[in-house]
């Protein structure tokens, strides 16, 4: 298992650095927000095409260890073309060449994570799951640092070359990874499997609270990304310094992740997402009354210490309510929507927040991530009709 946490979290610290280096570097070369938001939603936006097809390839190939290094391959030259080009050449140029980037990004989350039940047995499935979110915890706390320390001490350029050469060390972790049999050993037709995998999602009341919740909330924070950086002067610091506020908020959210992790086996898991994206959008509602960066840090720490115990949740409403066989499908569809999500929330940040402010930014991200959690319990519902069964 070293060699999956190792590559995993390898590859989610490349895509943790570039979501934030792109609009870094955008906003540097540019200083156009709306192009940052475009940018950063192009990378993200693919991801809601392709998530289904690729979780419906992933679960009926052998040559799974060679799609996840291909998509690591793809980010390390896309980036070093992006160095390249980014405020060299015409504007769409920058975000066509993101999409290119983002087409594989389904990999990056559910592809690795589909592999879960599969590497470990039943009984060790929630210790793996807390491991699983603290590897996601970790790439987002270093990513985001990484790409602010570098950018404010030597330059954004730099940033994108630890991208480059994070992704290349995770290829070279791959190649230790277990090859895989197929998941779907049956011929069922491939696009009947790629519906199969969303009208899952759809069908299955428990897992689709789980999913609702979490991409509403992707899309809230999609807004961060963008607003975040821009935030900085009211509080008197350089817009780098947004990317330690995202580590803050990874640091509370991993330590409560690994603590409490196991609280999907005593609660149902989508009312562990579905509380802990309710406390986390109360909390947050305090981020616009920071007068100070510090005390902004310190507010992020206490909205991941009460964010921590969803992302297990999450995996665990995966696996609890989908068969093994569509683990793949289910995995990078629902990482496909997240992502999307954000695509979604980052475009509307580059348009509106130079037009009402980043304190009703913040405030608005904060409003959508409790009304995600009151959407999520509403699809936990299971509006089926009951049929009556006859006792004769």
């Amino acid at each position: 298992m070293s060699s999956y946490y190792l590559s995993a979290t390898l590859a989610r610290f490349a895509d943790e650095m570039v979501a934030f280096t792109l609009v870094l570097l955008v906003l540097e070369r540019t200083d156009s927000p709306a192009l940052a938001g475009i940018t950063g939603a192009a990378y993200a936006l693919p991801a809601v095409v392709t998530g289904p097809l690729l979780g419906a390839w992933l679960d009926r190939t052998p040559y799974r260890r060679a799609a996840l290094a291909l998509n690591q391959a793809v980010l390390a030259l896309v980036m070093l073309t992006l160095l390249a080009v980014v405020g060299h050449s015409a504007h769409w140029v920058t975000p066509a060449l993101a999409a290119v980037a983002g087409a594989t990004l389904p990999m990056v989350s559910g592809g690795f994570t589909s592999m879960l039940p599969t590497l470990v047995s039943a009984d060790r499935l929630a210790r793996a799951n807390s491991f699983e979110a603290a590897s996601f915890g970790a790439a987002t706390i270093a990513g985001p640092a990484t790409a602010a320390t570098l950018a404010s001490v030597v330059s954004v350029e730099a940033a994108a070359l630890v991208i480059v050469v994070a992704a290349a060390l995770s290829i070279v972790a791959i190649t230790r990874l277990p090859a895989l049999p197929p998941a779907l050993t049956h011929h069922e037709p491939f696009m009947a499997s790629v519906v199969g995998g969303l009208a899952h999602l759809i069908r299955t009341p428990r897992l689709r609270a789980s999913t609702v919740t979490t991409t509403l909330l992707l899309g809230a924070f999609g807004v961060l990304l963008i607003a975040l950086p821009l935030h900085m002067a009211a509080v008197d610091m350089p817009r780098s310094t947004a990317g330690y506020l995202w580590t803050a908020l990874e640091i509370g959210s991993v330590v409560t992740a690994l603590l409490l992790g196991r609280l999907q086996t005593r609660w149902r898991p989508e009312y562990v997402v579905i509380v802990a994206a309710a406390a986390s959008g109360l909390v947050m509602a305090s981020w616009p009354l920071a007068t100070s960066f510090v005390v902004l840090l310190l507010l992020a720490v206490v909205t991941g210490l009460v964010e921590g115990p969803m992302l297990p949740a999450m995996f665990a409403a995966r696996q609890q309510y989908s068969p093994e066989a569509r683990q793949g499908r289910v995995s990078t569809t629902a990482a496909s929507l997240r992502v999307g999500a954000s695509a979604l929330g980052q475009v509307t940040a580059g348009l509106l927040v130079p037009i009402i402010g980043t304190h009703n930014a913040l405030l608005a991200v904060a409003g959508t991530v409790v009304v995600a959690a009151g959407l999520g319990r509403l699809a936990a519902v299971d509006r089926r009709p009951v049929v009556a069964v006859s006792r004769g």
